[in-house]
């Protein structure tokens, strides 16, 4: 028997069968060893979610998604809007430069069937995630990098931009003076944009896209472009994305952590609240000087956010309403 199929049988005996709109969920009484049943009504699909206060973005990937088109095109879509809010300064046009003066960014994207595409150190290029896009479904690669990356999108039609805009410029100006170096907690509220879908048939997309930390050393790259770090999805269990300091969700495989913990059959919430414990609890963590957050969603509808500090938000569009909801956390700010 193939694995999946197995761990998907396993999970029906285990966790419930899904009976018309309403999930039947089984687990055992400690006391009594007898089964316990719970009812649980299914989510209605579709589904965004994001990181961040992003409802013009999740407004678009929604609209994709009523309108027939499936999770990938909606991802697309959604993260494109904040690529182009040059007000933003973190994601696509006008993020925030590198020490050296470069915007540089890093976006990846991953469909229903395990594929993926990346880009890292993308230079003059706006829409790094439909990038990113392109090389998952046009080349027989993962990840492009750096000029490797810039010139195949070139080749592809896309419009050499200067993305360093006069307010990111004056803001970098401004740091040179100093020239400090030590990452802002919730500088994120504008961010990594991590996007993840599910279509009206079931089916799950994700996306993440980002300039990186401002003022961040030339060449630096964070977890937003790494597959199962910035993002992951798996079709059969659910899908979740990060924000943040990325070199933390890095060490902890951060996404891939909460579908895998989800796969175990925890909910989203409490998965990731219990990745973000697997950073906070690492000895001599300095988490309290850092921001992580993720936002996940699985399978059946259900969704969940937690960072580490207060602020940090998910914007959830389902059943015509398109929301932000404040994120449960460890340290209040």
């Amino acid at each position: 028997m193939k694995r999946r199929q197995f761990l998907k049988n396993a999970t029906l005996s285990t966790a419930g069968l899904a009976v018309g709109s309403t999930l039947i969920g089984c687990a055992e009484d400690p006391k009594t060893n007898k089964p316990i049943i719970t009812n649980k009504t299914a989510a209605t699909f579709p589904i965004v979610i994001a990181t961040w206060d992003v409802k013009l973005a999740t407004e678009t990937a929604y609209k994709v998604l009523e309108n027939g088109g499936n999770a990938l095109d909606a991802v697309e879509a959604g993260c494109k809007i904040e690529e182009a809010n040059e007000k933003g300064q973190s994601v696509g046009k006008g993020g925030l430069p590198d020490r050296d003066g470069n915007v540089t960014l890093d976006a990846c994207i991953m469909d229903k069937h395990g594929n993926c595409g990346s880009v890292v150190y993308l230079q003059n290029v706006t829409h790094a995630i439909s990038v990113a896009r392109n090389v998952m479904e046009n080349t027989p690669h993962v990840m492009l990098a750096g000029k490797g990356a810039e010139q195949y999108a070139y080749e592809l039609g896309f419009k050499k931009e200067n993305l360093l805009t006069e307010a990111s410029k004056k803001a970098w100006e401004k740091w040179k003076v100093e020239a400090k170096y030590k990452p802002i907690i919730n500088i994120e509220n504008h961010d990594t944009i991590g996007m993840i879908a599910i279509d009206k048939n079931g089916d799950i997309s994700g996306a993440c896209t980002t300039s990186g930390l401002a003022y961040k050393m030339g060449g630096r790259v964070g977890d937003s472009p790494i597959i199962g770090s910035g993002l992951f999805v798996d079709n059969e269990v659910g899908g979740c994305v990060a924000t943040g300091l990325g070199e933390e969700v890095v060490k902890t495989v951060g996404s891939f952590l909460v579908v895998e913990l989800m796969r175990q059959g925890k909910s989203p919430q409490e998965a990731c609240e219990e990745a973000i414990a697997r950073i906070v609890n690492k000895p001599n963590s300095d988490y309290k000087n850092f921001q992580v957050g993720y936002v996940a969603v699985n399978k059946q509808g259900e969704t969940g956010s937690f960072g580490i500090h207060q602020w940090f938000s998910m914007t959830k569009y389902q059943d015509g309403k398109n929301e932000n909801i404040q994120s449960t956390y460890i340290v209040k700010s």
